[in-house]
This record gives structure tokens, sequence and C-alpha cells, in this order.
């Protein structure tokens, strides 16, 4: 029976996203979402925002990262793989905590739309008023 490989899980979120991440230690970069490469999911401005947690910790090149994300849109995809890429990475090594804070990585953004109003057409846009 084969050996299962070591990793570390991080669950990221933002708004309505949901990112689990593997991170496998000895990897060579190598990084898949949903299955797909990630350069196909991810448009560029996107990937660096989602491996920032990696690129400031210098570990881009040591982990192979497996991610499952779903909800929301592709903006906060990205931004709830770099909350569970960053946690995982505090559970391979605690001692980068210090980086990754003060990168203000390991915060969940708590900011989620706000629902709409009875009377109103969305969360506080009234409808147009007419005098006469």
């Amino acid at each position: 029976m084969a050996k299962a490989a070591q990793y570390f899980y991080g669950t990221g979120k933002r708004k309505t996203s949901i990112a689990r991440v593997r991170l496998f230690e000895n990897g060579t970069g190598k990084c898949t979402v949903n299955t797909l490469p990630f350069g196909d999911y991810f448009f560029h401005p996107l990937t660096e925002v989602a491996l920032a947690p990696l690129d400031i910790t210098d570990n881009k090149k040591n982990f192979d990262l497996e991610v499952k994300v779903e909800g929301g849109g592709k903006n906060s995809q990205s931004e709830a793989m770099r909350h569970g890429i960053s946690r995982a990475l505090l559970l391979f090594d605690p001692e980068l905590r210090t980086t990754l804070k003060k990168a203000g990585f390991l915060r969940r953004d708590a900011r989620i739309r706000e629902r709409k109003k009875p009377g109103l057409k969305r969360a506080r846009r009234a409808p147009q008023w007419c005098k006469r």
C-alpha cells in the first residue's frame, strides 16, 4: 500500500468563496485549482494575489499546491486562496506568523454583500422620487 504524501491544510474564506488548500512538502511549485492548471483558472493579476504568501516567505518552489475553490467570483476566490495558503504555511512553520501578519494575510476579510431591504430596490437604493 502506497504511503500518503505529507501535506499541510488551510481553509480560506472571502465573501462567499471558500478555498480548501493543500500544501505538499518537497514540491516543485506546481499548482492546480479545481483540477485545472493554475494559469488556466486565474488570469495574471489574480495569480499574483493568490500566491502572495508564498512570494513573501520565499517558498514558491518548495511546495506543490492543490486547491478546491467554490462560491463567489474569481477575485474573491483568489483572495480566499491567499488566506488558505497563509493558514497552511503557519502549520508548516509557525515562525512565518510575523511576516504573514504584517502583510495582512492572516485576517479574514469579513466584508460581505449587504442584504436587500423591503421597500428598496437594492440594499440602500431607493426607488426614484418624483415630486409631480
